[in-house]
């Protein structure tokens, strides 16, 4: 998990005429400051001053901190998107792979602690760009492949108590309660993040999972 007191670095300045400011460099630069100082305490300015340019300059690439902040978490979502894809399509027994979408899940979650804020337990903060219908997509493609392997867990009689969608339900209640706590309250004092990680996949799959 990346650490939330993260003093970000100031770029030099850009000379005007240098070559093309990339769109990637403007995110990389927001997410750190995003990280280390929160959505509220990042500023147009800050990030700006990260890059090595101009405000206006910036303003150019996106119209405010709120369409960084969108586009940042299309692409988070996109990669755990990736991970749930490459994990279900393991030849391994269903158990298996759901454990290892859990340990995703929450690894995901704890990398990026703002966009999963945003994501998952804050209103989306205003924008000129409107939320992208497609990352609200993306999040429900995630959940349907995670309760797909779910199904074929319940399909064979090997849950405990209730049916697929309560199960499937009930796991990614409970990887989120992990990860919203862990990145809402940073100066609580957590457990070592692997030992909670362990504790919650084994707590809820030996309670949901007969062996």
């Amino acid at each position: 998990m990346t650490a939330l007191g993260t003093t970000t670095r100031k770029s030099a300045r850009k000379a005007k005429g240098d070559g093309h400011l990339r769109r990637a460099e403007i995110l990389e630069a927001a997410e750190r400051i995003f990280v280390a100082e929160g959505y509220e305490g990042a500023t147009i300015r800050k990030i700006a001053d990260e890059v090595g340019v101009s405000s206006t300059a910036l303003y150019m690439h996106f119209p405010d901190k709120g369409c960084i902040l969108l586009e940042i978490c299309e692409r988070t979502i996109r990669d755990l998107l990736e991970r749930n894809r490459d994990i279900a399509a393991k030849p391994l027994d269903p158990v298996v792979r759901v454990r290892m979408m859990l340990d995703a899940y929450m690894r995901w979650g704890l990398e990026h602690p703002n966009a999963y804020q945003l994501v998952y337990c804050v209103p989306r903060p205003v924008s000129a760009v409107p939320w992208p219908e497609g990352t609200a997509d993306l999040s429900r493609q995630c959940y349907e492949i995670f309760s797909g392997v779910v199904r074929e867990i319940a399909a064979t009689g090997r849950l405990r108590t209730g049916g697929a969608d309560s199960a499937a339900q009930a796991l990614w209640m409970a990887c989120h309660g992990v990860v919203a706590l862990m990145t809402s309250r940073p100066g609580f004092e957590w457990a070592d993040s692997e030992e909670l990680i362990q504790v919650m996949q084994e707590g809820v799959l030996n309670g949901l999972v007969i062996d």
